[in-house]
Order: structure tokens, then sequence, then C-alpha cells
């Protein structure tokens, strides 16, 4: 990990020195993701490189090769600030380890939040899903599904997250447990797991639930990664008529699976609004100009049913070239 790490700030400073005297004239904005290879943050960076077009900003897009590579982001923060920005946008891999850090830049340059929170006052503004919100209509889709499937609001569900310590899937697991216990007390958490990050790892502790809970009639997996593994094992036990799945995110295996029906429902965020706001946001802030300290991008609910709606659609199927 560590000497990927470094490869990473290596290559950025690189890229950086043979392209700043082209871009003299223009702001250099980089942001700064948790994982380049993910559709999610994929649809990120389009929303930012479309910002740095219209706004005349060069935008470096910037991240590791995984959400659990948190010195690799810590290294590529340390590299984006000591190349004197305008300023930087950064969704924070993990809350605690990442708080320090953005302290330290923000003594430097101003540095806006997206997606996930940190253990730091350093955000002059910060862009996200209001995560507990998104929790919330989790619960409710969850419930919707279970009263379509079994005629009730009853039986015992779990709740999977894909990595310890990331502030917004804490806050979706809390935002989904408050409202399980607040309107629907028919529905028990009988297990609460917490993953590694990594796909296979969903599927697995998917495929363990049904084995041990032969009552379960409801999942719901926080994020992108574990909602594919879910699906991937109600469709590989064929449950998809007994066990509803919500999941959080998109991408094309997890269109298809709601297209099928494998997954109830997917709380979908807009990041293409938080990478193009994030570097309009950025830049304002640059100028000295006033920013919001707080701006909700919002989170919907789609079903099957509502899938080829023309928002849905817009969120589902972005554009990322």
């Amino acid at each position: 990990m560590k000497t990927r790490s470094f490869l990473t700030a290596a290559l950025f400073a690189s890229s950086l020195a043979v392209t700043a005297p082209a871009f003299a004239q223009q702001p250099v904005i980089p942001i700064i993701v948790k994982d380049t290879t993910s559709f999610f943050w994929q649809i990120v960076l389009a929303g930012a490189r479309k910002a740095g077009q219209d706004l005349n900003v060069k935008v470096p897009e910037l991240g590791a090769t995984s959400e659990a590579d948190i010195n690799g982001q810590i290294a590529i923060l340390e590299n984006a600030v000591s190349s004197k920005p305008a300023a930087i946008v950064i969704a924070p891999t993990q809350r605690a380890a990442l708080g320090k850090p953005i302290d330290e830049a923000a003594t430097k340059v101003k540095v806006i939040g997206i997606d996930s929170a940190a253990d730091s006052k350093g955000f002059t503004s910060f862009l996200t899903t209001d995560n507990v919100q998104g929790g919330r209509i989790a619960a409710d889709g969850l419930a919707q599904g279970v009263q379509a499937k079994t005629g009730k609001i009853e039986g015992d569900v779990a709740l999977i997250t894909a990595l310890p310590g990331v502030g917004s899937l804490d806050q979706r697991a809390k935002g989904f447990k408050e409202q399980l216990a607040a309107r629907y007390p028919g529905l028990r958490i009988v297990a609460d797991k917490v993953a590694d990050g990594q796909a296979t790892t969903g599927l697995n502790i998917m495929t363990d639930l049904i084995t041990a809970n032969p009552k379960l009639v409801g999942v719901f997996a926080s994020n992108l990664i574990m909602a594919q593994g879910a699906g991937q094992a109600i469709a590989e036990n064929n449950l998809q008529n007994k066990v509803t799945v919500i999941g959080f995110d998109s991408d094309d295996k997890l269109v298809k699976f709601l297209g099928q029906g494998v997954i109830y429902a997917l709380v979908v965020q807009d990041p293409y609004r938080m990478g193009y706001d994030g570097v309009k946001t950025a830049l304002a802030a640059s100028k000295g100009e006033k920013v919001a300290e707080f701006v909700d991008t919002g989170a919907n609910l789609i079903t099957k049913d509502n899938m080829n709606s023309a928002r849905s659609q817009e969120l589902l199927s972005p554009k990322v070239k």
C-alpha cells in the first residue's frame, strides 16, 4: 500500500510539473476522489471536468485505486497542497484519518468537501447527499418492498456496510435504523454487518445471511459495491420474490438487477452535481466570494416502476465522457 501511495503521489507531482506552465493563466483546482475506478466516482469526475470546461479551470483528477487506500489519499492531498492550487475539492476516504490532513491543508488553501465528512473544521463548504435522509429513504423503500412481497411490513432484515469509519456510510446506517425504529417496528434488524470494501466480501456476507437467516425478508446494502454483492447472491439463490434488497448508488450491473426485479430499489445520489458544483464552489471560494457552508445535493428512490422516467434516466445513465 505504501509503495502504491508513493507512486500515485509521485506521478501526480510529475504530471503537475509538466502541465502547469501550459495552464499558467488558469486557476488550478484538483479534485481528489476515493476511488478512480468506481462508476460513482467517474460520474463525479465527469461533473468536475465539465465545470472546468465551463469555468476555464484546470481540474486535475486525482484519487487512489481503492477506497481502502487511506495513506494514498493523504499523500495525494499533501502533494496537491504543495502545488499551490487555487483551491482543492476532496471526498475524504475515512473520517478520522483525513481530519488532521484536511485541517493542515486548510491553513494554506481553500478546501471544499464532497460526499463524505471528516473530523475537520477546515472545509470552507461541504456538498453532499444528506446521508441520514438517504438512510431513511432506504428504510421507506425496504418497507414498501417487503409489503409488496409478503403483504405485511414485518420480518427479519439486515444491514450491510462497506467499510468502518466512513462518514457517509455511518450516516446512512443511522438514518436507516432510526426510520425503522420510528415507523416500522415490525421490521427487526437481525444482522448488522461491516465489510472490507471488497465486492467478493459483499457477496459472501449476503450468502451467509441467507443461510443463517431463513426468515430474512429484507436487506439494505448501503453502497454500490455491497449492493452488487447482495444482488448477485439473491440472483444465484433465486430469492428475488422473497427478499427485498435496497441498494445505494448505481452502475450498469445494478440497473440490470433493478430491471430484473433482483433488487427492489436503489437510493441514487447526484454525483455529477457533486463534481460540478464542487469545482464551481471552490472557484468562488478561491476568489473570496461567500459560499454556502453546506449544500444537500439530494437523493432519490428509484424502483422498477419509475426507472424509465426522465429524471431517473438522468441519474441512472449520466454521461461520463
